[in-house]
């Protein structure tokens, strides 16, 4: 997965597929297959007689609710985690944009395959800031809450989180890890997470299969919700016009996972 966010780095900077080869260390058909995936995922765009260009930016419609409306209670079943790699690498150019680091800077990068009730449900790819983190261990990934273990040995109080969610599709090897056919449909989660000074500590992108997990919003409209600043725009799955006296709209959000075949 690293080495799919340095092709997308190094094509944004209109490298070309021989600069490209050479600092990846790979063939052209493993290149050519990386730049599949990223295609089929969305996060590049082939154009006829012109080349690959990164995607453009996504329109982003943000639910928002104020006083602390906005909770995600964690989905039913039991959670599990098995870590697929845990390792201590540089930053990088895109991760160290996002947690604010230099490219060189340390971070901890653990990958980890999320089960519920010990089916395979998400993979997820976590980078920390290792200053912030001295001695992580996988065993301390692999059970229990990862922010209470940044609070009570790490002494990490995480505040807030900016969550995105978009539909994708699994790779070869993201199917055979999650038990579903390649290009199958799942959702794609992106997460920032900082601390009570305001400081990303945790970059996350997970994927979540299609078919067993899905996002449930409850919402509270009008005048009983709890929120105090006028709506914008609109809210997913209201259609515009539907908040015609600039009604408020709290919110909690909890993850569902369905029931196997």
């Amino acid at each position: 997965m690293r080495r799919r966010e340095h092709v997308e780095d190094l094509v944004e900077h209109r490298a070309a597929d021989r600069t490209l080869c050479a600092r990846l260390g790979v063939s052209r058909p493993t290149l050519r297959a990386a730049v599949d995936e990223l295609v089929a995922t969305g996060l590049l765009v082939r154009e006829h007689g012109r080349g690959m260009f990164v995607a453009p930016q996504k329109i982003t419609q943000e639910l928002v609710a104020q006083e602390q409306a906005l909770t995600v209670p964690q989905a039913a079943g039991a959670w599990t985690s098995r870590i697929l790699e845990f390792t201590t690498i540089q930053a990088g150019a895109r991760v160290g944009r996002k947690l604010r680091l230099s490219p060189a800077a340390m971070i901890v990068y653990v990958a980890r395959l999320r089960l519920v009730d010990g089916a395979p449900m998400a993979i997820e790819h976590l980078h920390i800031r290792a200053d912030l983190v001295p001695g992580l261990s996988a065993q301390e990934l692999e059970s229990g809450d990862l922010y209470a273990h940044l609070r009570t040995h790490h002494d990490v109080h995480v505040r807030e989180a900016v969550q995105a969610i978009e539909p994708t599709v699994v790779t070869r090897a993201e199917a055979d890890l999650l038990g579903v056919p390649e290009l199958s449909p799942a959702l794609l989660f992106e997460r920032l997470t900082s601390d009570t000074a305001g400081r990303p500590v945790e970059y996350v992108h997970s994927l979540y299969r299609g078919d067993r997990y899905r996002i449930v919003s409850r919402l509270t409209l009008g005048p009983a919700a709890t929120t105090t600043a006028p709506s914008a725009g609109h809210h997913p799955g209201i259609p515009p016009g539907d908040f015609a006296h600039r009604d408020t709209v709290a919110s909690t959000t909890r993850g569902d996972v369905q029931q196997g075949p």
